[in-house]
This record gives C-alpha cells, sequence and structure tokens, in this order.
C-alpha cells in the first residue's frame, strides 16, 4: 500500500465521534463507489463524513491496480451495457449517468491521462493506481468529506443511530441519509468481507453471495500440480453448454493452477460456469488447444511419421504444442489412447475437463449476489427503510473483467447520491 495515502487515512482517525455534527449524511464504505458518492454529495453541498472499517480507505481499489489500473472499458454502448447480462436494462440507467466516457472524463479531472490498451481495456497513462487515489482524497478534503478509519459499521441503534465499532469502543451518530457502500465478500482482509449481510437481512431481499471471476476446481493429478502449476494455456478457445442448454465459446487464455483452471478465460466464463454447477452439480468444458487449426490439419500432422521419437516429442514438433498442453493430453489420455491418432486430434481440438466448483470467495476478484435490485427505489433507496441508499458491489449483479466492475461501481455511487440529494431537498423519488 502506497505509503501517503495510507498516512493521510491514519491521521483522519484521531478524530472523535461527539464533534461530529447531527446534520450530516453519512457513507458507510471507502471504496470507489462510497468515494464516488461522497465526492458527488460534497460538491454539491452536503456536510458528509465517510466511514471505513479498515485502517485506509481504497485498499481494494489499490490491489486491483497492482498490475494495472483498469479504469473502464471503450466498448461501445449498447454493446457495454450487455456485459451486465441479466440486469443489463438496470445497469444501462446507471451508465446513462456516468459511463465509460464519463470515468475517463473524471479522471482526466483529476489530471491523469489515459490510454486504451490493444484490448479496448482503459487505463490511466502512468498504469498506477496510488497517485489516482492521493488526487482523489485530495479532492475530496479539498471539498470538506471528512473520513474516519477504523469505524466498522455495526447496524442501528433502536432509535436510529448509527452504530460503529471503533478502537475506542463504540460510538453512534444521527445522520440525515446514509449511503451504504460496503462491497461484496471477496479479500475479505481489505474490507469487504460480506458480514452486513446480517445486518441488513430485515431490511431487504439479499440473493446469496457467491464468487465470481473466479477459478474453479479440477481434480487434477499431483504430476500435473507439481510440474505445471501456474503455467499459462495460451490462446485456447473454451466451451460448455450453459444452463439454458445454449452452447458458448471463447477464446483467450487461463492458467493452470494449483486447484482447477483460472486466469482471464476462465473469469470470462465464470458466471455460466458458475450456473451450471449450481443447476447440475459439475461443468463440463471443453478446451481446442489448436483453435487456428482445423481437425483435418491436425490429423494429418500427427500421422505424419515420426520415426524413434515419443509421441511427446512427436507433437511438439509438428503441431508446436507446448509441455503444458501436451501434459494437459496426458491428463485424459492413456498409452492405448495416444496410439490413436484420429482420437488423439479430436481430443487436441476438445479436450475434456470436468469443473466441480469455484474456488472460496475469498479468492475471487468479485461476488455475485447482494441487495436484489428489487428491494430498491430507482435512486437505489431501500423501499423498507427510506433515507438509506446502498451502492456497489454489495448490490445483486455481475460483469466480467476489463473496467465493467469498477465502472459499474462508480456508476451506482453517482445515482445513489444524486438520489439522495433529491430525497433530502423533499423530491419525490422517480
Amino acid at each position: 500500500m502506497n505509503g501517503k495515502v495510507a498516512a493521510t487515512d491514519r491521521a483522519l482517525d484521531t478524530r472523535c465521534m461527539k464533534d461530529i455534527r447531527s446534520d450530516v449524511v453519512a457513507v458507510i464504505g471507502g471504496g470507489p463507489a462510497g468515494l464516488m458518492a461522497a465526492e458527488y454529495l460534497s460538491a454539491a453541498g452536503a456536510s458528509v463524513d465517510l466511514f471505513e472499517g479498515k485502517p485506509s480507505v481504497g485498499r481494494k481499489f489499490l490491489l486491483a491496480g497492482k498490475g494495472g489500473l483498469n479504469l473502464t472499458h471503450a466498448e461501445p454502448r449498447p454493446a457495454f451495457d450487455d456485459r451486465y447480462r441479466e440486469r443489463s436494462a438496470e445497469l444501462a440507467r446507471w451508465l446513462d449517468e456516468f459511463d465509460g466516457e464519463a470515468v475517463r472524463a473524471w479522471c482526466h479531472g483529476l489530471g491523469l491521462d489515459t490510454f486504451v490498451g490493444t484490448s479496448g481495456r482503459v487505463f490511466p497513462r502512468d498504469m498506477k493506481a496510488a497517485p489516482l487515489l492521493r488526487a482523489w482524497l485530495s479532492r475530496l478534503r479539498r471539498q470538506g468529506v471528512r473520513i474516519h478509519v477504523r469505524h466498522r459499521w455495526t447496524g442501528w441503534t433502536q432509535d436510529g443511530a448509527l452504530r460503529f465499532e471503533t478502537p475506542a469502543g463504540e460510538a453512534c451518530m444521527d445522520a440525515r441519509a446514509t449511503l451504504l457502500a460496503l462491497g461484496g465478500a471477496s479479500w475479505p482482509q481489505l474490507g469487504s468481507d460480506g458480514r452486513w449481510v446480517d445486518t441488513l437481512n430485515a431490511w431487504a431481499d439479499i440473493a446469496p453471495l457467491r464468487a465470481a471471476n473466479c477459478g474453479f476446481d479440477v481434480p487434477w493429478s499431483p504430476h500435473l500440480v507439481d510440474r505445471h502449476a501456474g503455467a499459462p494455456l495460451k490462446t485456447v478457445t473454451l466451451g460448455l453448454v450453459d444452463a439454458h442448454g445454449q452452447s458458448i465459446s471463447r477464446r483467450g487464455e487461463c492458467v493452470i493452477g494449483e486447484h482447477g483452471l483460472e486466469g482471464s478465460l476462465i473469469y470470462a466464463l465464470s458466471a455460466d460456469i458458475r450456473r451450471v454447477i449450481e443447476a447440475r452439480g459439475r461443468c463440463a468444458v471443453h478446451i481446442d488447444l489448436l483453435p487456428d487449426r482445423d481437425f483435418a490439419r491436425v490429423l494429418h500432422e500427427i500421422e505424419h511419421p515420426r520415426g524413434s521419437r515419443s509421441m511427446s516429442a512427436h507433437l511438439s514438433s509438428r503441431l508446436g504444442l507446448d509441455a503444458t498442453k501436451r501434459a494437459l493430453l496426458n491428463e485424459v489420455l492413456d498409452r492405448t489412447r495416444l496410439a490413436d491418432s484420429p482420437y488423439v486430434a479430436a481430443t487436441i481440438k476438445a479436450l475434456p475437463l470436468t469443473l466441480l466448483h469455484p474456488r472460496p470467495m475469498a479468492e475471487a476478484i468479485s461476488t455475485a449476489g447482494g441487495v436484489r435490485l428489487e428491494s430498491l427505489d430507482a435512486g437505489l433507496m431501500l423501499k423498507s427503510r427510506p433515507g438509506v441508499f446502498c451502492a456497489g458491489e454489495m448490490l445483486d449483479w455481475e460483469a466480467p473483467t476489463g473496467g465493467y466492475l469498477l465502472t459499474a461501481c462508480m456508476a451506482s455511487g453517482r445515482v445513489a447520491a444524486r438520489a439522495m440529494q433529491a430525497w433530502l431537498r423533499g423530491d419525490q423519488p422517480a
């Protein structure tokens, strides 16, 4: 974690709860949705206190930027909207408020340029998250936002005050309105641990939290794990029959993990794979190891005389199969099958694997499930608790990696903040 960012937040933690005025609005959660809401509200003139349970804000944001901060995606709408699957209509309304182009303009307004990578993903020019977070926090401070770290929200008192666990004990405060941006349950050590579910169960219909953008368990042999765990599978196509009986496939790269398959190609199909597992108990997939060569070409190369070479060396020489792809073949083919050229060619073009279950939520990039949108009005206010709004990953939607997650979190923070401002004015909800 960047030292300057962490030091700023530690200094803010010295503020005493008794000094907080009772006419403020509270934003609970220091991730992108909460920070965006705080920015909008404070710019509109609200007195904003933001609370974060960890020692600093933006911890998962910083982790996401470790390999290059993927802010958003340059894919045009409505194709962008379709990435949100069953929730695309609802998310489209959020994106009308704050879409990928708005994210880029916002970043430029903080003094950081962006660029579009070859895959269409959008990054800050220097690829780093910490400079952006510092600039963002500086803007929030200038706008008067008060940030309180090590304040973990635990619910409400009987008279409706917010309750917090703090290093000094329990603290309570009244707020005119509250925005909850508490995250899902991935990477719990960074703050999103899903403990809020028990608190909100009485006030909202909550879909069970589940791992999203995650790897899946495959019963590898010890030999494969010992020799190839961490190795990439480059330029392959993975296909499956989804829970609705439709065949789907996608080309890309994945990784042989210690427990199964992971990486960008798996994450892109993770929602479909998870739903098949939920429906059938497991998910059968097939991998085309050589998507640029058809079956006839593969068979022709395999049937080329190999002389004294082993089959493994022959496949490497004639087809360019690397050691990891050859090891995968050995996972599903015994010696007898390796002598059957048509069968080997068919397996190269559609190598069968069974995915048993998702990796734990704590390892996932994000989570599915959360507060169902049907429990909220169009402004993301809880229908059962007026004045309490929700935003970010704690809501029941999901998206693939590629900037779609971060864009929707920020957009939801803007939508909820604008609706909160209207509610404070006494305007009727849309």
